[in-house]
């Protein structure tokens, strides 16, 4: 159940600073294995499988929502014989600081379980690309090709099970209280408020907010820690670059502190 193919040039293809002259270039294998977790079924129609990505010592990858400083980790699916539908667990990710660049993601080797919706009781077959970025004093993005089988049986996969644990927690296990999000029209969309009374979570607290909809751009949150409350401010931007109706629920707040993360998901208004 490894990588099938690899795609990549051996040259970097984008950098964090500008390199010296003698500044060493770096090829995927080098960097990054990429392998696909054939994993458990959970139950009838429920399949817990994992990407697994080892880096080499100093290298970094990225969250679902990387920050201006990183590359979105994206999984895209070409067959899936049995499967009728994934979704990603993310694990606790951790935030970065870069040359006053903001990143999120993992360093080390990290599991990212998928789980499946099946559509057969037996084996299924699936396949697809997995495009991220590595970095390290260089960044390169990375596309590899994934397949490979899920079986039926239904012995756990303690990697597997290491990294769901890891998960943020939700609002209701943080002790978190309301969230309330005040819009108002700019330009080129909108800007959001939140006001999130949850507790402390450690140093360096990052809020993400997030839209549902890949194609409206949300920009880094900027706030700050009031008592009991985060409050941070984010423009959300759509592809026409104009004011539009925002349903709140469509937005994803998160809270990323050294200590722990928490999922706070939509606000009210």
């Amino acid at each position: 159940m490894t990588f099938l193919a690899r795609t990549l040039g051996t040259l970097a293809l984008g950098l964090l600073t500008a390199l010296p002259a003698s500044a060493q270039f770096f090829s995927a294998d080098e960097v990054v294995e990429v392998s696909l977790m054939p994993g458990y079924r959970l139950d009838g129609d429920r399949h817990m499988a994992a990407i697994r990505i080892r880096l080499a010592p100093g290298w970094k990858t990225y969250w679902r929502a990387p920050g201006e400083g990183g590359v979105p980790t994206i999984l895209r699916l070409t067959q899936a014989e049995g499967v009728s539908g994934m979704a990603i667990h993310w694990p606790r990710p951790q935030v970065f600081f870069t040359n006053g660049l903001r990143s999120i993601g993992y360093e080390g080797d990290v599991i990212l379980p998928v789980e499946f919706a099946m559509s057969t009781d037996g084996t299924a077959e699936v396949a697809g690309h997995l495009d991220l970025g590595v970095c390290q004093d260089v960044c390169m993005p990375i596309s590899v090709d994934l397949g490979g089988l899920l079986p039926a049986q239904t012995l756990r996969d303690g990697a597997i099970a290491a990294a769901l644990s890891d998960r943020p927690l939700t609002a209701a296990e943080a002790g978190a209280g309301p969230v309330t999000c005040a819009v108002e029209p700019i330009s080129d969309g909108l800007r959001v408020t939140v006001r999130a009374q949850v507790p402390d979570t450690g140093n360096d607290e990052t809020m993400v907010v997030e839209h549902r909809d890949p194609m409206i751009w949300v920009s880094e949150a900027v706030g700050q820690r009031q008592g009991g409350w985060l409050i941070a401010v984010a423009d959300v931007i759509p592809a026409d670059h104009g004011p539009f109706a925002l349903n709140r629920s469509d937005l994803r707040i998160t809270v990323i502190g050294s200590r722990q993360a928490v999922e706070l998901n939509s606000c009210t208004g």
